[in-house]
């Protein structure tokens, strides 16, 4: 198997790798944030705060719904980075096609489950009665997409794994300009509201999806896709599931806790849902990097592992943490100083700038711990580790995220008592990742690839 071709990262300069290969995750991931954020300045100045609460209270509940698929993703990433590190294209081939057909099912499965169920959803999330109509419609059209959804994020994770990170961003740039020009159409010049924004986000993704699908059935390498041969390998779909299941749970779980998050910011009425909202697109320029980081580290660390260089693996650890907190610093300063004018974008209303902008004061001086936290998080997961992060970020961003809620939360009279609850969460979560790590025994080869 070419090393070049799979663009390999066992060799060369540990931050150099890691950096260039984290820019275009960082890139595309930045690029479809902005693709949310046009979707959300748009319906707020176009169509109203009624509207922008509507989308805004959506979000967690998508992230909820497609958590699984994405854990999927990592664990096929994880495997695949593996096995190439490892040279062993057999087993590169049997687990792209299996990666596929898991991620076709799971898409059919979420895409029902959303349409059937959205109603139901969104009365348990509290959602005032004067946006619930909006946001039924925009779930249920939106939820159309979950299929392209899902398999965009297997095959960008496929890509990612093999280090072409550059042509998943490709796809979603050209998804991401779809789907602002899409957005202008159908909401500005069509007048179709906030179902005009999810059709422009399911076509998008529609679009990646089968961009990626076509280039990796082109490919003349060792991840070459055939049609024909998408199905289950029943011995590597529990090698993925193994990896990806803890994951998928962690993501499920922890967007749960996040459903919980929103419910009570719904109960402060649609001027805080609408500001909550505009900042948390803002806070997506911030997160969303971070996690490409941690992606980076997690291929690395698998086509190291996979090689047997451990050494590596450590570096590459201490890079990306070195990294994510200067990234995270950076962009929490920035944000800080100019959260007025940003939330500003997505509406004029003054009592939701003021719910913005209080939320910016709560969480960017703290960024950092995010950066940390992921970062080290990213590495163990890339050994095939994938169990003891899911238990640090399920205690840290769910069950103590519950009892802050049931517990400390009705001792607030205002919205502080929720914005509070994210940095000391993340406390938490980069206590017990940064102990795991120093005490625990996480790098060694007894479960290296065979």
């Amino acid at each position: 198997m070419s090393k070049q071709k799979s663009a390999l990262m066992t060799e060369g300069k540990i931050w150099k790798s890691i950096l260039f290969f984290s820019i275009p995750l960082i890139l595309g991931n930045l690029l479809q944030q902005m693709y949310n954020t046009v979707d959300s300045i748009i319906v707020g100045n176009y169509i109203g705060n009624d509207a922008l609460a509507a989308v805004s209270s959506s979000t967690s509940l998508i992230n909820l719904l497609i958590a699984f698929g994405q854990g999927a993703a990592v664990g096929a990433g994880v495997i695949v980075s593996q096995f190439l590190g490892a040279e062993k294209r057999d087993n590169v081939q049997s687990a792209i096609h299996t990666a596929l057909a898991l991620a076709i099912v799971l898409g059919l499965i979420l895409t029902a489950i959303g349409v059937v169920f959205t109603p139901f959803f969104l009365k348990y999330m509290k959602t005032p009665p004067e946006v619930l109509e909006q946001s039924i419609l925009y779930l249920r059209i939106y939820s159309c997409g979950f299929l392209f959804n899902i398999i965009y994020n297997m095959t960008a994770g496929i890509l990612n794994a093999v280090g072409n990170s550059k042509r998943s961003l490709f796809y979603l740039a050209i998804a991401s300009f779809t789907n602002i020009i899409l957005d202008f159409i159908l909401i500005r010049l069509c007048h179709m509201g906030v179902e005009g924004a999810a059709i422009a986000t399911d076509v998008s993704q529609a679009l990646s999806g089968l961009l990626a699908i076509l280039f990796l059935r082109k490919v003349p390498t060792a991840y070459q896709l055939h049609l024909k041969k998408i199905r289950f390998h029943k011995d590597m779909l529990l090698r993925i599931i193994k990896i990806g299941l803890p994951s998928g749970i962690q993501n499920m779980v922890i967007s749960f806790s996040n459903v919980l998050v929103q419910s009570s910011v719904n109960t402060f009425g649609t001027k805080a849902m609408a500001g909550f909202g505009a900042y948390l697109k803002i806070d997506g320029f911030n997160i969303l990097p971070v996690l490409s980081f941690s992606m980076a580290v997690t291929t690395f660390t698998g086509q190291n592992f996979g090689a047997g260089k451990l050494d590596r693996v450590k570096k590459g650890m201490y890079v990306t943490t070195l990294m994510s907190f200067l990234y995270t610093a950076i962009t929490g300063s920035l944000i800080f100083l100019f959260a007025q004018p940003m939330i500003t974008l997505f509406t004029q209303d003054k009592a939701a700038i003021s719910y913005g902008v209080l939320a910016v004061s709560y969480f960017c001086p703290y960024y950092f711990l995010i950066g940390i936290l992921y970062a080290l998080a990213g590495t163990v997961r890339g050994v095939g580790k994938s169990v003891p992060p899911m238990v640090v970020l399920l205690l840290s961003f769910c069950v103590f995220r519950i009892f802050w809620i049931t517990l400390v939360l009705p001792h607030f009279d205002t919205i502080r008592g929720i914005y509070l609850l994210y940095p000391v969460s993340w406390t938490i979560g980069v206590t017990m990742m940064t102990l795991y790590t120093w005490k625990g025994k996480w790098l060694h080869l007894s479960a290296n690839i065979k």
